[in-house]
């Protein structure tokens, strides 16, 4: 190890406190410290490069340091770097504002802005309560989301996505929402883990009269159901059929309460589409954006909303009918610049066109090298997105201990031979950035499953 690299480990590890990280765990190894970045590829302060195999905690979409969003931020540092949307405007958040309507499929027409997953999605939160509000049924508070459904770690998105392995103890100062089951949790799983696509189909059925129970029970009380649409992500990977995604929506309509689709990790390419809910052909009432909507650059998000919502927040100003919540660096400039020079390399790389290419691509070297390992799998994919669990006997359903940490051993294993993957729990985690090429997606699953068989020898 070198003196530089030595000083910034003992430096970190006396004044930083690392998210979603047992820091007692976090000093027992040398972490990596990354200097810059190229291409697909992460950098640490003595030089070595590493495959990054989580796309910078899945954000990153067509690579680091592209010149041309690289160029947009430098032009945009020269104009000015961050002004208010209180009170103001500025171009490149109407800009923005103008391709995301374009994009989405109507009637979403308003975009309001934050800067993060999370406070997108307590945006939405705000907007629903108090829509219903403002329109005569006070009384619709209450809100249904999936069973380790995850969006974000503010206190309403931890409230509506309470997931134990990352919430538990907060229950005293979070919200009561309504559960029902994704088509996973109802899916028969054989012995070795397997879920076939029939079965999936109609483990959608299930869960979507789980979730008509619900409604046609407490309509009167529910502003919206959340979902993230076609995979969740936080709770290890779990697929839906696209059939449930459009159950989901009928149901909202045929019982007067407000969908919002959470895209903040679906989103831009990781599903095979530029969005989720294109593949189900349906449109939710608010859509959340955040993580590769500046391809990984900036912090920024986004709520969309229909017209008829936005509507119902209009009025004199002393009926206090205006959405009063904000963020000082929401529409920030510089990543609006940012996100829009994103939809540019989207379009002049025909990045979406060559998502379906890719995803086969993947498809290929998951079954070469990660089906026939005794450890591991079966291979959960939806697109770009990838999970798979380990094992310590797959035929007899027996998985490891926690404490042995299986999945966090091969991660560092993965990281001694140049690859950067962050598994969840004991499932392993691939999300590689929409416009790698197949010959890094290759690599990224190789190395992986090496490191798996090595992580599990004993």
């Amino acid at each position: 190890m070198s003196d530089r690299r030595r000083r910034l480990v003992a430096a970190d590890r006396r004044a930083l406190w690392h998210p979603f990280t047992q820091m007692d765990e976090w000093v027992g190894y040398d972490p990596l410290i990354i200097e810059r970045a190229e291409g697909f590829e992460l950098i640490d302060v003595e030089g070595r490069r590493y495959l990054d195999g989580v796309s910078s905690l899945w954000c990153n979409v067509h690579g680091h340091g592209h010149p041309r969003i690289v160029d947009a931020m430098k032009a945009q540092l020269d104009r000015v770097a961050h002004s208010t949307l209180l009170g103001l405007s500025h171009e490149p958040a109407i800009e923005l504002a103008e391709r995301l309507v374009a994009l989405t499929p109507a009637p979403l027409t308003r975009v309001f802005y934050s800067d993060s997953g999370s406070t997108a999605v307590e945006v939405a939160l705000r907007i629903a309560f108090q829509y219903w509000r403002q329109v005569g049924k006070p009384e619709k508070t209450g809100f249904v989301s999936l069973v380790d459904g995850y969006h974000g770690d503010t206190l309403g998105s931890v409230s509506l996505g309470f997931s134990q392995p990352f919430h538990r103890g907060y229950e005293p100062i979070t919200f009561s929402v309504q559960k029902f089951r994704p088509p996973f949790l109802h899916a028969p799983i054989d012995g070795r883990g397997r879920c076939d696509a029939v079965s999936l189909e109609a483990a959608s059925t299930a869960s979507l009269r789980e979730l008509e129970a619900i409604l046609e029970r407490d309509a009167a009380r529910i502003a919206a159901v959340f979902i993230e649409p076609l995979m969740q992500g936080a709770a290890g990977m779990w697929p839906q059929p696209v059939s449930f995604v459009r159950g989901v929506r009928a149901l909202c309509d045929r019982y007067e309460v407000l969908l919002c689709c959470d895209e903040v990790a679906t989103g831009f390419g990781r599903t095979g589409t530029l969005f989720a809910i294109e593949q189900a052909g349906i449109s939710p009432d608010l859509l959340c954006l955040a993580k590769g909507l500046t391809a990984g650059y900036l912090p920024l998000a986004t709520t969309l909303a229909t017209e008829d919502i936005f509507a119902a927040f209009r009025g004199e100003y002393a009926d206090y009918r205006a959405l009063f919540h904000g963020h000082t660096y929401g529409g920030n400039p510089l990543a609006c610049a940012a996100a829009i020079a994103n939809l540019d390399v989207f379009d002049s790389e025909r990045t979406v066109e060559r998502l379906h290419g890719h995803a086969e691509s993947l498809a290929v070297f998951l079954e070469e090298h990660v089906s026939p390992l005794g450890q591991a799998g079966p291979v959960r994919r939806v697109g770009l997105m990838v999970g798979f669990d380990l094992w310590r006997d797959r035929d007899a359903g027996e998985r490891y201990p926690a404490s042995e940490r299986r999945a966090h051993r091969a991660a560092l294993v993965a990281r001694e031979r140049g690859v950067v993957i962050r598994p969840l729990g004991d499932t392993m985690v691939l999300m590689p950035a929409p416009a790698m090429p197949p010959t890094l997606l290759e690599r990224l699953v190789r190395v992986t499953a090496e490191a798996v068989v090595q992580a599990t020898r004993n």
